[in-house]
């Protein structure tokens, strides 16, 4: 169908994940706990890096934009699926739905690209230990940190551009709980070759590129843990490691499979659960994660603990 012979609509409807109004009461509990524990874990983390000087190293610096981008990523799309579960009606105006889907593509770009830095520290740690403050100095990770923001805004400034311009010919039905890309190129009633076509750039740029970049740095930092004679040493060292493998393993999986297959007949139930993930759940796991497998991190909380029971007396 022409492009000039078809229409916009002003704003979708959003299907979500039940009409029954149980199902959506038990939902609005559960998310809601959800993200407030995110918002807490999270604001933790940021506000121990913040207050603890040994955590101010480029480990940490790194974590505490992991942080604030799970802060930022969920509360992009989760406040409004809660007020969607108690309400009958559940509508995005056009500009909200295309502001929601750039700030989606934006912290969730920068965040896989932003993991892809923080491998690369954990080698230069492993790999490169007694070089490893002059070569992670705070130039360096401030320009890592930088590009992956850059990198994040870019390709979702393309990605919602492209995205947003697509007519729909009066279709304003979303089987989905957010504005997602997918979802979005579904309810087109024109060609979506570009689309494909820049959804899958879009993803070698900001997913496959930066997962090359983790395994790479992983498999240097297994060959020089293989090289450790001691037991116990080559358990000290992958233990710095695991907790940046474990986010990785969660973040990179169900995205790669789904965005570089958009041609692909997956169903919208999936799409959902992948969203539901990344949005809800990943931001959630993250700080216990990092703080439940990390040293530095429980002795950092027990000194804040300490000091403000003692500044109380």
């Amino acid at each position: 169908m022409r492009r000039d012979n078809v229409s916009w609509v002003s704003e979708f409807i959003l299907m979500g994940l039940s009409d029954d109004a149980r199902t959506q009461a038990g939902l609005f509990v559960l998310f809601g706990a959800t993200y407030l524990l995110t918002l807490l874990g999270n604001g933790l983390i940021l506000l121990l890096i913040w207050l603890d000087t040994r955590l101010h190293l480029p480990m940490y610096f790194f974590l505490g934009h992991l942080a604030f981008v799970d802060i930022c990523y969920t509360s992009s799309g989760v406040p409004q699926m809660l007020t969607h579960f108690l309400l009958g009606k559940k509508t995005i105006s056009f500009a909200r739905c295309g502001t929601q889907l750039f700030f989606s593509l934006a912290l969730g770009g920068t965040e896989f690209v932003l993991l892809s830095a923080m491998a690369c520290d954990r080698y230069v740690a492993v790999c490169d230990p007694l070089r490893y403050m002059a070569v992670m100095s705070p130039r360096l990770c401030v320009a890592l940190a930088g590009v992956s923001w850059l990198v994040g805004l870019a390709n979702s400034s393309v990605e919602t551009a492209v995205t947003m311009h697509l007519p729909t010919c009066g279709h304003n039905v979303l089987n989905h709980v957010a504005c997602e890309t997918l979802a979005l190129v579904r309810l087109a009633c024109v060609d979506v070759t570009l689309n494909q076509v820049v959804i899958v750039a879009s993803s070698v740029v900001v997913l496959l590129l930066p997962c090359c970049l983790v395994c790479l740095s992983y498999v240097h930092i297994v060959t020089t843990i293989m090289k450790i004679h001691s037991t116990q040493g080559c358990r000290k060292t992958f233990e710095t490691c695991t907790s940046h493998l474990t986010v990785v393993s969660m973040s990179y999986g169900m995205a790669l499979f789904t965005y570089l297959h958009p041609h692909s007949r997956a169903s919208a139930e999936q799409d959902k659960v992948v969203v539901l993930f990344h949005a809800v759940v990943t931001p959630m796991l993250n700080p216990l994660i990092y703080s439940l497998r990390n040293k530095d991190v429980k002795a950092a909380a027990k000194w804040v603990l300490m000091w403000s029971s003692e500044s109380k007396h």
